[in-house]
């Protein structure tokens, strides 16, 4: 049998591990249980990763890349500004009513986080990861459509973070769909009335 690469070994147990986390919880989740899941011998696993802490963090990256791929082929020019972002947080929705048990995931990661001394650094780089993607996804969208923004990148960049945050939460809570398409709704409309351009005034996009 060929040698599989220790970069590609290591997507195949951070994967199999987000399967085993959303299964079990991260807590109940190990070491053991995320080789058997990807069918390698612990010793490969402990080959890949040096620490629990390396595994969790290749988990929330890659967790945050499953969706950020999706949203990023969803952001392509569309009649108007608005109709493309809402492409945008439709394909992201979309993802998580596919994989509920995924994003259910990602707050479970960072509680566990924040209550293990030593790990919270782990749960900052988290949030700091769904900041710096909103920044990305924005400037992918100016070089698209040229705009121009009354507030800064990375605050529009965190407040978006921060909204889908708490909407998405809410959406696991509580399962509105309807009221969660309202809210991203009015989301849609302050991010459009957030251009300044001339030729891509509010007017001109919404």
């Amino acid at each position: 049998m060929a040698r599989m690469p220790s970069a590609e070994r290591r997507r195949q147990l951070t994967e199999a591990a987000i399967r085993a986390m959303t299964r079990d919880g991260v807590a109940q989740t190990t070491t053991r249980s995320i080789a058997a899941e990807a069918g390698v011998s612990l010793s490969v696993f402990h080959y890949c990763f040096d620490s629990k802490e390396a595994l969790l963090e290749s988990v929330i990256t890659t967790i945050t890349g499953h969706y950020v791929t999706i949203v990023k082929e969803a952001i392509r020019p569309r009649t108007t500004l608005r109709e493309t972002v809402r492409a945008g947080f439709r394909a992201y929705w979309d993802h998580v009513a596919a994989h509920p048990g995924e994003h259910l995931l990602t707050y479970e990661l960072t509680q566990y986080a924040l209550r293990r001394p030593g790990l919270e650094h782990l749960a900052r780089r988290q949030y700091e990861l769904y900041t710096a993607t909103y920044a990305q996804l924005i400037e992918q969208l100016r070089d698209s459509v040229e705009f121009e923004l009354s507030v800064p990148v990375q605050v529009l960049a965190r407040y978006l973070a921060a909204m889908t945050d708490g909407l998405t939460l809410n959406l696991l809570v509580l399962g509105d769909d309807a009221a969660a398409a309202a809210v991203l709704d009015m989301i849609d409309d302050h991010v459009a009335g957030l251009v300044v351009d001339g030729a891509h005034s509010p007017a001109a996009v919404s």
